[in-house]
């Protein structure tokens, strides 16, 4: 099932910001309450200053790029997004090349929760 294109298009506005660094412009479409993977450490922050603190965190050992390759619709209203993510180490060497979904909930046109799925 197609997502609904205006969920689709929030999420492409948050993977461009991610990719591009701009944590505020990621961070601003996200519920203030948001819950949040920290896949680094197999734990889950919360509110926008976590997911800023985690991501700065992150960003600082390595180079991450996300790129969404499907949006779909699930039947309890979450979106799945089906994305191909490269992680380079800070000198640029690979560290994976995979592809995952990433499941979101999405309440007042902002994101909620973020779920990954590592056999997207």
């Amino acid at each position: 099932m197609s997502a609904d294109p205006t969920a689709e298009e929030l999420l492409r506005r948050a993977y461009t910001a991610f990719n591009a660094r701009d944590i505020e412009a990621a961070v601003a479409i996200m519920h203030p309450g948001v819950d949040w993977p920290n896949a680094m450490e197999g734990t889950r922050v919360h509110g926008r200053a976590g997911v800023r603190d985690y991501w700065t965190r992150q960003f600082e050992v390595i180079d991450s790029r996300v790129e969404p390759l499907a949006f779909n619709a699930m039947a309890d209203g979450r979106i799945a997004v089906l994305v191909h993510q490269v992680v380079l180490d800070r000198a640029g060497a690979l560290l994976s090349d995979s592809t995952l979904e990433h499941v979101y909930s999405i309440r007042d046109g902002q994101v909620e929760r973020m779920d990954i799925d590592e056999h997207g």
